[in-house]
């Protein structure tokens, strides 16, 4: 049996191996301790090998999925050995053979997946700082291939796509994909461009891959080609369901960057966790193919106008009359289609994923007719493309039961009345008794013997016995099958032939049933595509719906694209910070335009900046999804990228400083932002000395005003810089205000025009709990300062005004208190010695 396991072993190396022995799977040596400590199971040890016990752990078969989806969430990989061999015949250990591997990246069973998260498998090629990229939802079917250069784009990528598992050419080198959880190196070769082609073709029965518009996409082909494989190699099966790949272009989104989807909390907040994110607010699908589809528009909002305004209308046109609510109750009976039909694909699908694809057939003609009643080309379309499919629901109503077991392995799924042979079989089976009474009665009617019965045991099988002082009295066609003390037993023709009905009636019940539930996945296989693109288009519908719910109940409006080159914002908020605030949100204006490039923001700590920062390149971002915005109203330029350089974070592991990501992050804005670009930069220069900062942030507010000319939000607690638009007429001041009463500051929360003049920076640290001696110091030496602070030399800056020595906000704007003597000082009536006491006197004040 172990030459049995290592040979399997050997072809899986790297995948934890479930091998069938009876009711478990086993583990055994370093797969055992693995399983062990990350199952926390027993290691137990069986057997030996040179000497030394053989360690091995186990799990149930028929809890084998969730020791399945704990492994694949720590990323391992399992490949499942089941016995394939006949015990019966089988000389030796009966024969085993890998069905199926499952992977992070690959799994599609229900109770293995997340079901309002993407699961993706990514496949990694590369030449030089040129990428290209191709993932699969294997549960989905959903395939793509894109190309992107430089590891900034790369990163962004997967930050965007955070796939389960990535397969990687074995000759990238950097940390970047090689340390991601689910990362697995590949040779080279398996990223071979012609070979791709053949492979990809075949799959989807082409000539060429032109149609999917991905020629000259070498890169990405050769990624394509090793990830389809891969799949193959792990399914064992044929994959139907993948029909086509498309290619993804960077020119027709938004592009985000991974700091920006972290600074934005897109769908992961700052902590790592999924509450107070913007997909959380927004995500009321009914569906959980809708929520996975509202969260990949979060991720990649697109560029195309029209798209974007036809999305516009369907959600307005559910607005209306409140239509929405009545197609969202329409979706309620629809399951997740996309996954169901994926596993009727790979032939996994179990009985439950039949009643649910039932329901959901059945829900389409009244939401469909419910979709009549809404004014939009868009909701038409899709409406068209759900279809109907009377045919499929009968068959599937008539052939499945209500509420059938989990699996189809003990039967008692399909319906009675679908099919006269399984009933024949069945009734057989659960008729024994009353049929054996029946033959019980009539024997003895036609003997005469009264101590006559049938019964059954499980070694000698049916039999009728007879007393033995009335066993002579047997008619002839009894034939004598067990001789006991006070009895006999006999068979005759009639009770053999009901027994070998009977005893196989069970086994071939199950057979006949097994049969009929494959004829339905291969009925269901013949309108897969069609039924899929139904799929789409329900989680489509069940998106807009979302928006249009989430327009009404937070008070959202339509934004307006305008070819002007202008951002304009009424009343603005941020979606997710007015969720958990207790208190009324504070709305602000924004405006950016042609002659009004940049914002230089300024005022408190926890005044509001970093908030009114974020909640425009919110809204500017649920624009480029087609979803209305929070405002009053909103006019917008179409954009190219959304950038944030926000707050301070370390790269411990990359060995970078704070201040060092922060630098990094600036020079991509500074290398890659367009006059169609959004830009947040916060705090710019904050990391290292106040002159170095200073001027870092001076040179860097000029270039993005000047050449890039990006509409920009640049918030500073350099008072200096609010200096600048009096040079460049593109920059305004805006600033956020507090006030003090009764000793404690009071946040305004509202954007004016105009620099701010204080930082209350000392109120800040005594709410944060600073204690009172500390800030006393502080106040002691901020008096000090304000009152005798000495002139420091300028630092020099590239731009065209110098910034004035003042250290921060706290600083006197008034003449030195040495400036003040000179200026008073008549020279010409001192006397030498008077002269030199002044002198030791300025110089004490210094």
């Amino acid at each position: 049996m172990m030459v049995q396991y290592l040979a399997i072993k050997a072809e899986h190396p790297r995948d934890m191996v479930f091998y069938r022995m009876g009711d478990f799977y086993e583990l055994f040596y370093d797969d055992a301790k693995k399983a062990a400590e990350i199952l926390d199971i027993t290691l137990t040890a069986r057997g030996k090998s040179a000497g030394e016990p053989i360690p091995m752990a186990g799990v149930p078969f028929h809890a084998a999925e969730n020791y399945l989806a704990r492994l694949v969430k720590a990323g391992v990989s399992v490949a499942i050995a089941e016995q394939i061999g006949d015990p019966a015949t089988s000389k030796g250990p009966v024969e085993r053979k890998v069905v199926r591997v499952v992977t992070p990246g690959t799994v599609s069973d229900e109770a293995l997946l997340d079901e309002r998260v993407d699961n993706l498998l990514l496949a990694l090629n590369h030449s030089g700082e040129d990428y290209g990229l191709a993932y699969l939802d294997l549960s989905t079917g959903r395939f793509r291939v894109l190309e992107v250069s430089g590891e900034e784009a790369l990163a962004g990528e997967l930050q965007r796509l955070n796939p389960a598992e990535t397969l990687y050419c074995d000759t990238i080198g950097h940390t970047l994909v090689s340390e991601r959880s689910g990362a697995r190196a590949q040779p080279a070769w398996e990223f071979d461009t012609e070979s791709a082609r053949r492979a990809l073709n075949t799959q989807f029965q082409t000539h060429d891959l032109q149609g999917f518009g991905c020629d000259g996409l070498d890169l990405a082909i050769g990624a394509a080609g090793c990830l389809l494989q891969y799949v193959k190699d792990t399914q064992r099966s044929n994959l139907p369901h993948l029909r086509s790949m498309s290619h993804e272009s960077r020119a027709e989104s938004v592009i985000l960057d991974a700091a920006t989807r972290r600074n934005l909390e897109i769908d992961i907040n700052m902590s790592g966790g999924e509450t107070n994110t913007l997909f959380s607010v927004l995500d009321k699908g009914v569906t959980a193919m809708g929520s996975r589809l509202l969260r990949r528009w979060l991720h990649r909002p697109l560029t195309d106008i029209t798209t974007l305004e036809a999305r516009q209308n369907a959600i307005a046109a559910l607005c209306a009359n409140y239509h929405y609510e009545t197609v969202r109750e329409q979706l309620k009976p629809i399951g997740d289609m996309e996954r169901i039909l994926a596993r009727v694909a790979l032939r996994s699908a179990r009985p439950r994923d039949l009643t649910r694809l039932l329901s959901s057939l059945a829900a389409l003609p009244p939401l469909r007719s419910e979709l009549g009643h809404c004014d939009a080309p868009l909701l038409a379309q899709l409406s068209l493309q759900a279809g109907d499919y009377p045919e499929l629901v009968e068959l599937l109503d008539r052939a499945i039961i209500e509420n059938p077991p989990v699996v189809i392995r003990d039967g008692g799924v399909i319906a009675d009345g679908y099919d006269a042979e399984l009933d024949e079989l069945r009734e057989i089976s659960t008729g024994a008794g009353n049929y054996l009474l029946e033959i019980e009665q009539r024997e003895r009617e036609t003997t005469g013997i009264s101590t006559l019965k049938v019964g059954y045991n499980r070694v000698h099988g049916y039999y009728i016995e007879i007393s033995r002082s009335q066993s002579d009295q047997a008619p002839a066609e009894y034939v004598r099958r067990q001789t006991l003390k006070n009895a006999e037993r006999f068979i005759t023709p009639e009770l053999k032939e009901f027994e070998d009905k009977a005893l196989s009636s069970k086994s071939r019940a199950l057979a006949r049933e097994k049969a009929l539930y494959d004829a339905l996945i291969d009925r269901l296989n013949e309108q897969l595509a069609q039924l899929q693109d139904t799929a789409a288009a329900v989680s489509e519908i069940d998106v807009l719906a979302c928006l249009a719910e989430r327009a009404e109940n937070l008070s959202l409006c339509r934004p307006q694209f305008v070819e002007d080159q202008v951002f304009e914002v009424s009343q603005g908020r941020h979606l997710v910070v007015e969720q958990v605030l207790e208190e009324p949100f504070i709305a602000n204006d924004t405006l950016l335009d042609s002659k009004r490039r940049m914002l230089l923001i300024t005022g408190p700590n926890m005044g509001g900046k970093s908030t009114y920062m974020r909640q425009n390149a919110v809204i500017a971002l649920l624009a480029h999804i087609g979803s209305f915005v929070p405002a009053t109203t909103t006019r917008l330029a179409p954009m190219d990228r959304i950038f944030t350089r926000i707050g301070s974070s370390d790269d411990l592991a990359s060995g970078r400083s704070t201040f060092m990501v922060e630098m990094t992050e600036t020079a991509n804005i500074l290398h890659n932002a367009t006059p169609r670009s959004l830009v947040l930069m916060d705090e710019v220069g904050r990391g290292t000395s106040t002159f170095d900062g200073l001027s870092l942030a001076w040179a860097a507010a000029v270039e993005l005003a000047q050449r890039v000319q990006a509409f920009t939000l640049f918030a500073t607690h350099y008072f200096e810089l609010t200096t600048l638009p009096d040079t460049c007429p593109t920059m305004a001041n805006v600033h956020l205000d507090a006030t003090e009463h009764q000793d404690h500051v009071v946040f305004l929360h509202h954007i004016q025009e105009g620099p701010a003049n204080r930082s209350f920076g000392l109120q800040v640290a005594k709410l944060a709990g600073i204690p009172g001696p500390v800030l006393q110091a502080a106040s002691d030496k901020l008096q000090e300062l304000e009152q005798g602070a000495p002139e420091a030399p300028v630092a020099r800056t590239v731009s065209p005004v110098p910034p004035s020595p003042q250290v921060d906000l706290f600083a006197s704007a008034g003449p030195h208190p040495v400036v003040e003597s000179l200026q008073d000082l008549d020279i010409d009536d001192l006397s030498p010695r008077a002269a030199l006491e002044l002198l030791y006197q300025l110089k004490k004040k210094l």
